[in-house]
């Protein structure tokens, strides 16, 4: 049997359809979190992504009223990771702390890219920002960036060899800038992660470390294994302030920091992303949060949302010019 409807009724059944489902986001954003969530850090454990992955979760949970976990999905980059957050459920509960690297520069090194960091990402907030720095081995004659300078000038036919947490790294990318800058060519020798490079160059088989200053820190502090030859960042850092900039080392101009930030799927309701910016601005406030940050020669991140956005658009620029300028490509 088939049933008339007036239109005016129907007219009052769409409107009311319609206002149900714009609240449906809302009410799921009430209810949330209800369970843990997690955080992909797309790097090894150890490094300066994985200790900024940790802080970003301990700082989201008072915010969240919930327990927040950290899960390492290393691999191609960190393209791995951060390929499974745009593809995991779009409901807040799964989140990634992308990197310069992933964000900004591999793009422009990987032809196969199983996400667009711009599209498939909503932007959540600047989680910190820290120099890189350059090491080398206790034991090596380089003591000085002029010094490295000279070797890799004097034998261009045995090239020096610089160690990274990966391709597509803002540290590999730190060393090919560095060449750029310098005059010089080095090799480049990709680790996967901190845990691995700094061992290489500590002993011996790399000539020299470039690292995310946190993920090298206490090594370098130490002294025994590998000793500091500067930092890629316009200031010294208080953290090590006897460590000279490279820019004040030979290379005026030069600055590079690296950066992390948090990122959730593509469609994550409205109400949860806010939810969320609410929760990491309020966390990334916290003094202690900070203090500790000095101690690893970082510093809170102070970008949210769109302003996060923008940021990233004018680095994707930065990091695109000198892929193509250097004919960097991931092998």
């Amino acid at each position: 049997m088939t049933h008339y409807v007036h239109p005016r009724a129907a007219r009052r059944w769409l409107t009311a359809a319609a206002l149900v489902a714009s609240a449906l986001p809302a009410a799921q954003a009430a209810g949330y979190p209800e369970h843990p969530v997690t955080v992909v850090v797309p790097y090894p454990p150890g490094g300066g992504a994985d200790i900024f992955g940790r802080a970003i979760a301990n700082a989201l949970q008072p915010g969240l009223k919930q327990t927040v976990l950290v899960e390492n999905k290393p691999g191609a980059g960190g393209n791995i990771g951060m390929a499974y957050v745009a593809r995991a459920k779009a409901d807040g509960y799964t989140l990634g702390l992308g990197t310069i690297g992933t964000q900004t520069i591999n793009q422009f090194l990987y032809s196969n890219m199983a996400f667009d960091p711009e599209r498939d990402l909503v932007p959540i907030a600047l989680v910190s920002t820290t120099p890189n720095v350059i090491a080398v081995s206790a034991k090596s004659p380089y003591k000085t960036v002029a010094d490295v300078i000279k070797a890799a000038k004097q034998s261009p036919d045995k090239k020096l060899t610089y160690a990274s947490p990966g391709i597509g790294s803002s540290v590999h990318l730190t060393g090919a800038y560095f060449e750029s800058m310098a005059g010089v060519t080095m090799l480049h020798v990709p680790f996967k992660g901190t845990s691995a490079s700094l061992p290489a160059v500590a002993g011996g088989q790399v000539d020299l470390l470039f690292d995310n200053l946190p993920g090298a820190l206490a090594q370098i502090k130490d002294g025994n294994l590998v000793r500091g030859v500067a930092v890629t960042s316009g200031q010294r850092d208080p953290s090590v302030p006897n460590l000279p900039t490279v820019a004040e080392s030979g290379l005026p101009g030069f600055d590079v920091t690296a950066w992390f930030a948090l990122y959730a799927p593509r469609n994550t309701p409205a109400p949860v992303v806010k939810q969320l910016i609410d929760a990491a601005r309020s966390g990334l406030q916290s003094q202690a949060l900070a203090t500790n940050f000095a101690t690893m020669g970082a510093k809170p991140g102070t970008l949210f949302g769109d302003d996060l956005a923008a940021f990233e658009r004018d680095e994707r620029k930065k990091w695109g010019g000198l892929i193509k300028d250097k004919g960097i490509t991931a092998q």
